[in-house]
């Protein structure tokens, strides 16, 4: 409905209804077809056109029992009018087109090790079907990441809820599990599965204590009664694994980044005893609505999560 406001203070409400109503009159020269066309009873339809011409204050048509004819005043309305009706119809097709379709900015942030093995073919699969979407990711520790969220700098976060916050809501989408990694020759290379005791034999190069990785090494120390000093830590996991090729230690990370790094002097073993692993999932600020098309990028990032665990 538009309503406009005379400076006498008096208003005119003009419904969608209205013009539909004067220009099937107009075109069709009568109100019984009128009203057919528009799916009316012509009663209704009376009133649509009763209801038009008072709130404009002007009469528009002229009728009898046999005919409809224009008003001088509706013959020079009539392509005003029409023009006015035509570009509302596409105004309104637009905006239906444009919620079908996800267009805009989305902002994630994610964990390091997420961001360089899952997300970019994720990404790359995404923009091939939705080109109007931008994508900015951020890769970030656990801890940056809930910060990022809660300020409003990211859509939404993908990793490892820090600690129990009532202000953001987790959803779980995989457990990440972790293997002990060591140069090619270690003697751990003939065991099927590392203990915690058996890695703690070795020089522990773990993640820094903001890391998600590391917070489940210390619970999985913890949890066996163990209190292990590093004999190094590092912030990035390309530095860690670079310090196992050049034979300062063993870490221990998801086994998944091998994939991602030059992985030949190295082997893997999966962590038993305890099992470790990390909950990998979305991080959104409670009570936070997202965009149609970062909706549509977290339904891909799960669709794919399901597809490879």
């Amino acid at each position: 409905m538009v309503t406009h406001r005379y400076a006498n203070g008096l208003t005119m409400d003009v419904e969608f209804r209205h013009l539909e109503a004067f220009l099937a009159a107009a075109r069709h020269g009568s109100f019984t077809r009128a009203a057919k066309s528009l799916h009316v009873s012509q009663p209704t339809f009376t009133v649509q056109i009763r209801q038009f011409e008072e709130a404009l204050g002007v009469r528009l048509l002229d009728r009898n029992t046999r005919s409809v004819q224009l008003t001088p005043i509706g013959r020079d309305l009539l392509p005003v009018l029409e023009r006015l009706l035509r570009e509302m119809s596409a105004v309104l097709g637009n905006t239906k087109a444009l919620s079908k379709q996800a267009s805009g900015f989305v902002a994630v942030a994610a964990l390091p090790s997420v961001s360089a093995m899952l997300l970019p073919s994720i990404i790359a699969k995404f923009r091939a079907a939705h080109s109007g979407v931008s994508i900015h990711l951020r890769d970030a520790v656990a801890g940056r990441i809930a910060t990022m969220v809660h300020s409003g700098e990211v859509d939404f976060g993908f990793g490892s809820m820090p600690a129990n916050d009532p202000n953001l809501e987790f959803t779980l989408l995989f457990k990440d599990r972790m293997s002990a990694i060591f140069l090619r020759g270690c003697e751990l290379e003939q065991k099927r599965s590392v203990s915690l005791k058996d890695a703690a034999e070795y020089p522990l190069i773990l993640m820094d204590r903001d890391s998600s990785v590391r917070n489940a090494i210390d619970r999985g120390f913890a949890s066996i009664g163990r209190f292990v000093e590093p004999a190094y830590e590092a912030s990035y996991i390309s530095t860690a694994l670079g310090m196992v090729k050049a034979g300062l230690g063993v870490t221990i990370l998801p086994a998944s980044v091998l994939s991602v790094q030059d992985s030949a002097p190295l082997q893997c073993r999966p962590v038993r005893r305890p099992e470790l692993y990390r909950d990998v999932g979305f991080i959104r600020k409670r009570g936070r609505s997202l965009s149609r098309a970062a909706q549509e990028f977290c339904d891909a990032i799960r669709s794919a999560c399901k597809s490879t665990r």
